[in-house]
C-alpha cells in the first residue's frame, strides 16, 4: 500500500468543494477512483454520474495523483486527510 495526494486544481474550485486530499491505495489508478468524502462505491463510482458530485472532479482524467510514499504496514485503504473549502 502507498501513499497518494489526490489533487483536482482546475475543477470546481468555488465554496463547499475539495481541493485534496491524502489517501492509502494499493496504486494510482485506485487513488484516483478514491472520492474525499469517503463515499466511493464501486457499483456507483463519482465519475460515472456527472450530477453525483459537484465537490470535486468531473473526472477520473481531472483528478492530478502524486506518490508520497510507502504506507506503514496494517494501514487501511481509503482517505486519511482532506482539504474541502467550506463556505
Amino acid at each position: 500500500m502507498n501513499l497518494y495526494l489526490i489533487e483536482q486544481p482546475e475543477e470546481n474550485v468555488d465554496y463547499d468543494t475539495y481541493d485534496s486530499a491524502v489517501v492509502c491505495a494499493e496504486s494510482e489508478e485506485e487513488a484516483r477512483k478514491m472520492h474525499p468524502s469517503k463515499n466511493y462505491d464501486s457499483k456507483h463510482p463519482w465519475w460515472s454520474n456527472d450530477n453525483w458530485h459537484k465537490d470535486w472532479a468531473n473526472a477520473l482524467e481531472d483528478v492530478r495523483v502524486t506518490l508520497l510514499g510507502e504506507a506503514k504496514e496494517g494501514l487501511d485503504r481509503g482517505v486519511i486527510c482532506r482539504s474541502f473549502n467550506a463556505g
